[in-house]
């Protein structure tokens, strides 16, 4: 039988998990509290200096918008969304929750790093063979047995270590809840490549 594939069948052991917070049940509010934190805009600026994006771009968490105004700042097409509106326009709409169909676009965002291991495995799943993947993550997330395997099977084209800090701040308040405390990288992938990951630092 010809397998359909728009269908959400596991396809790893994360699958499972990806369907259960599909399945969730949280309000609005506890959603807008939920591991946000906004990302400085001189991040997504330094590593477009770095990496080149041939087309348009997805920030998939937006949040308040922070990365997607400073893309577009820099004249790139940016389609922006969310699993809930934070006061930005946007679609409504829970990344890890889409059907797996190609998307044209390269995907550029700053997860909700609880969810980090469902965003890579979504995020291979749905990209069009050729377009990247860029999410900003704890240089920590690079280890894990847990997450080995996602490694091993999707190596990164390039990593690129912050040798400074990039500031984040929990929902969006810069003024109050800015922080530095975490050293962080940009992952990319490139869907279809093949090589040996390169590692590269900046800031």
């Amino acid at each position: 039988m010809q397998r359909n594939t728009t269908d959400l069948e596991p396809t790893n052991q994360l699958s499972f998990g990806i369907k259960n917070l599909c399945a969730s049940n949280h309000t609005d509010r506890e959603r807008s509290d939920l591991d946000y934190y906004a990302t400085e805009p001189k991040a997504v600026r330094l590593l477009l200096e770095m990496e080149k994006f041939e087309g348009s771009i997805w920030e998939c968490a937006c949040g308040e918008g922070h990365l997607s105004e400073e893309m577009k700042r820099l004249g790139y097409e940016v389609f922006s969304s969310d699993r809930i509106s934070r006061s930005y326009p946007l679609k409504v709409q829970d990344f890890l929750c889409i059907e797996n169909r190609e998307t044209e676009h390269n995907i550029i965002t700053n997860p909700p790093f609880k969810l980090a291991s469902q965003f890579i495995l979504k995020g291979l799943e749905v990209l069009q063979e050729g377009k990247k993947l860029a999410l900003l993550l704890p240089v920590r997330y690079l280890e894990s047995r847990a997450r080995k395997h996602i490694y091993m099977e999707h190596p990164p084209k390039t990593v690129y270590v912050s040798s400074g800090r990039i500031k984040t701040a929990r929902n969006g308040r810069f003024g109050s809840f800015s922080t530095g405390t975490h050293f962080y990288s940009w992952i990319v992938w490139q869907k279809g490549y093949q090589g040996e990951t390169t590692l590269k630092w900046f800031n």
